[in-house]
């Protein structure tokens, strides 16, 4: 996901995508537990993606 994307974004939406990656990392995490993950760089970018959100909101804030 592209910063300048992030950015056009009201920080509702940003506070609400931070809450889906979230629970999409929590997922990526379990199915890696349980060996059904095949893209393991999957976690790594989204990860960044939180990152970017937050460091986003917090520019705002």
């Amino acid at each position: 996901m592209k910063a300048s994307t992030l950015r056009e974004m009201s920080d509702e939406a940003l506070s609400g995508k931070v809450k889906e990656l979230k629970s999409e990392l929590f997922n990526l995490r379990f199915r890696l537990a349980t060996g059904q993950l095949e893209n393991t760089m999957a976690i790594s970018n989204v990860k960044r993606d939180i990152a970017r959100c937050k460091t986003i909101l917090r520019q705002r804030a």
